[in-house]
């Protein structure tokens, strides 16, 4: 073959582990919607012949988290098939930037055409007067930066400019964000479904978030103004996937409620569902005041929504005025989660430990109240880290104040600057037992009787996804969100400037390593099945009941420790019984005049 041919090879990197090897699995967590979407693009220019119709394009995709990446080889396949390539680093974190970075640098040896996008470069660029050192470099080797979006055929430009061996040091898109309604279904290939925990695929429906938080890089990256793909363009992507065996997706919009269609969304998987019989389910991401739009909650369970993760943050009104998420209150928690469990979805919440106010006392006073209070499934804790791309990363940028060099422990599983109250011991120590509280035996206990209790409650499911969480954190280090089944690791692939350590030590520390976790595992698994058997076998299992669960009759809400005894919540109960007057008055003014 001649240089008739084009390879365009998207890789979605990983990052390393704190040993320096990348973190990969046999079968990973979550499928890269960045993949699925920029897969889907370029599907639609080869089928345009954008180089031109005797131009032969060939897609390839990787997503690193459950396929080795090996350079040398791809660049043999490419040289051996013939044409011009591009090798596309896709989707990239800043914690999977240094990851990205001994990639491209190993394509350039190999004489090929490298670009990065994500959101490190985009956030960067949006936020910062001046491109940091990382991104310069690399720009200096040769490589391609793309910041913003591909949609609206800009991918097109970068075709044509790497067929023609002329990139662009830069693709700025930043400040002309596209339009989704009617872009090409965002498509993996069934290959990648496969190494997938639950065989997920993922697609955005929405893009953009109006809010101010000021950890977040959503609303400088995807922008403050909310776009939306339409229901026709829902359907097409179900069924595009669906043709070919993918009926589980993770449908990653920060927050679905805020989609003005979320209606006639939610409406056509009904149809799909329950006029077509199509077995789809899905894993959605709303906000904290999502039950209050009337029949929100009960046409995503009809939709096939059976997980929801909400963005709970914190309990401490203080610590969310201070980051900026006025969105949240307190005082609708608990109501909000107990509207989701009576129509049998899965809750998972976020939770941010580090806001100013913390400490690793009220840290972990926290963790026990949610326990007892809220009837939440899942808790996944963060550190608070400045994210490039977040005004909280601007601010301490501009102060000077220290951050930790090494992008690769931007994950938010790592802390990466100091506290004001905390020492860095306290930090970690509050980080780690909140963890450990919330997924122990007896908590694992409480939310399998919560769930044994609900005709709709799947306490094997819960039983499933809590030991997920406790054993990743647990026995893998990593953040459940970032794990998977199977460790695998590659002596020659640690990170640059580490050596490569010798075979014998390096395999046998990797068998034994093996062997003790899932030791673990089976022994962890053993004992909590147990407690899980035990539920189930109770006779009395319906008639559970505690706090969390308990009917709410709109007394006493401030008797919970949750109001009572956290910063602010006294004042947000106050603050909710005002508005509530007000509105009351508003309405009877408006009845009187009528």
């Amino acid at each position: 073959m001649d240089a008739s041919d084009f390879h365009f090879v998207m890789i979605k990197p990983t990052h390393y582990d704190d040993d320096g090897y990348p973190i990969q699995w046999l079968r990973s967590a979550i499928p890269s919607n960045t993949l699925a979407s920029l897969n889907g693009l370029a599907e639609a220019a080869k089928e345009r012949r954008v180089l031109g119709e005797d131009v032969r394009i060939h897609l390839e995709t990787y997503d690193e988290t459950n396929k080795r990446v090996r350079p040398q080889k791809i660049a043999r396949e490419i040289r051996r098939r013939g044409g011009k390539a591009l090798i596309a680093l896709v989707g990239v974190q800043s914690n999977q930037f240094p990851r990205a970075e001994d990639l491209a640098r190993k394509f350039l040896k190999e004489g090929l055409q490298v670009a990065i996008g994500g959101f490190h470069v985009s956030g960067c660029i949006s936020m910062l007067e001046e491109m940091p050192g990382e991104m310069v470099r690399l720009q200096e080797e040769g490589v391609s930066l793309f910041a913003g979006e591909a949609e609206e055929r800009r991918l097109d430009q970068v075709f044509r400019d790497a067929f023609a061996d002329d990139l662009k040091p830069l693709y700025n898109f930043m400040a002309d964000l596209p339009s989704l309604q009617g872009e090409p279904t965002p498509i993996l290939p069934p290959k990648h479904i496969r190494f997938t925990a639950g065989s997920h695929s993922s697609f955005d429906l929405g893009r953009g978030c109006p809010f101010q938080c000021s950890f977040c890089t959503i609303i400088n990256v995807q922008g403050r103004k909310s776009r939306f793909r339409s229901a026709d363009d829902l359907e097409q992507i179900i069924r595009d996937n669906y043709a070919q065996g993918i009926n589980r997706f993770f449908i990653t919009d920060d927050n679905f409620a805020r989609n003005r269609d979320w209606e006639p969304l939610f409406d056509r998987l009904i149809a799909l569902r329950e006029g077509e019989g199509f077995d789809i389910k899905f894993i959605i991401q709303v906000d904290t005041l999502c039950h209050r739009i009337e029949n929100f909650i009960e046409k995503a369970a009809r939709a096939g929504v059976n997980r929801a993760f909400i963005g709970l943050e914190n309990i401490n009104p203080d610590n969310l005025l201070a980051a900026k998420k006025r969105q949240n209150k307190i005082t609708e928690y608990r109501e909000m989660l107990q509207k989701w469990r009576a129509q049998g979805v899965t809750t998972y919440a976020g939770y941010i430990i580090g806001f100013p106010g913390d400490t690793k006392a009220s840290v972990l006073r926290d963790v026990e109240i949610i326990k007892k209070e809220l009837p939440l499934d899942l808790l996944e804790f963060f550190y608070l880290t400045p994210l490039p791309g977040s005004e909280d990363h601007k601010v301490l940028l501009s102060k000077g104040i220290w951050m930790d060099p090494d992008l690769n422990k931007y994950d938010l599983n790592h802390r990466v600057t100091h506290h004001p109250r905390m020492s860095d011991t306290d930090w970690e120590e509050a980080y780690q037992q909140a963890w450990e509280s919330y997924y122990s035996d007896d908590h694992i206990e409480t939310v399998l009787r919560r769930a044994a209790a609900h005709r709709k409650g799947r306490p094997g499911n819960k039983l499933f996804l809590m030991m997920w969480f406790r054993l990743m954190v647990q026995c893998e280090g990593v953040h459940p969100l970032e794990g998977g089944y199977f460790r695998l690791k590659v002596r020659k692939d640690r990170r640059s400037g580490l050596p490569v350590e010798n075979p014998v030590g390096f395999y046998a520390r990797y068998l034994l390593d093996i062997v003790a976790k899932h030791w673990a595992y089976a022994s962890a698994t053993w004992r909590v099945y147990r407690i899980y058997r035990k539920v189930k076998s109770s006779p009395d299992r319906r008639s559970y009941t505690d706090l969390a669960i308990s009917p709410m009759d709109g007394t006493g809400e401030e008797d919970l420790a949750m109001i009572r005894d956290t910063r602010g919540g006294v004042e947000a109960v106050a603050k909710k019984v005002r508005d509530a007057a007000l509105s009351k008055a508003g309405k009877d003014r408006a009845k009187a005049a009528s």
